[in-house]
């Protein structure tokens, strides 16, 4: 998940969710959750989505599983054209309505942009996302302007194995990694 600053609220929103295509002929839209399990992505609430740079919020009229995805009617959405220009908007929800996680358990959208350094100080990149492989997630990791090389890296999410050490404070993270690799 990623996140922005509300400007509106001081707090931080977190993506959730994305929009996909219009469903049917009454306003609802196909969604693709990023929370696990999938349909909890119906229990943050309010939506909002960046319009015009700004936060606006969307009211959830009804939401359910459609198939092996989720489908939604948000109010003042009452057609399929009216839906369209929703697809492809990523929503989001206020962080503070997220579940509080165990000290040693971070939400994605926390550890990406993170620069990642070796255990030695050399700077691999930045996360720009994370993903999902079955045995354990993957950091993928851009380079920047003052990282060692320009190479994009994929970097097993393996805390205390392959992860080190992480720091949102100061925006960290320390993995053992060989940047040859």
């Amino acid at each position: 998940m990623n996140s922005v600053d509300s400007q509106s609220a001081g707090t931080k929103a977190v993506v959730v969710g994305r929009f996909a295509a219009p469903y049917g002929v009454r306003g609802w839209v196909k969604i693709f959750s990023f929370t696990e399990p999938m349909d909890n992505v119906l229990k943050y609430l309010p939506w909002q989505v960046i319009h015009d740079g700004r936060l606006v919020q969307l009211k959830l009229e009804e939401g359910k599983r459609h198939g092996k995805g989720l489908i939604a009617k948000l109010s003042g959405y009452d057609t399929p054209e009216a839906v369209r220009a929703l697809s492809g908007l990523e929503f989001l929800v206020e962080s503070s309505q997220l579940p509080a996680l165990a000290e040693d358990e971070y939400y994605w959208s926390q550890l990406e942009n993170l620069l990642v350094y070796t255990e030695s100080g050399v700077l691999l990149g930045r996360v720009d996302h994370l993903m999902e492989t079955g045995s354990n997630d993957v950091l993928v990791v851009y380079p920047t302007a003052e990282s060692i090389d320009t190479v994009e890296r994929l970097i097993p999410y393996l805390p205390d194995q392959v992860v080190k050490e992480i720091d949102l404070d100061s925006g960290r993270m320390r993995v053992d990694w060989d940047p040859e690799f």
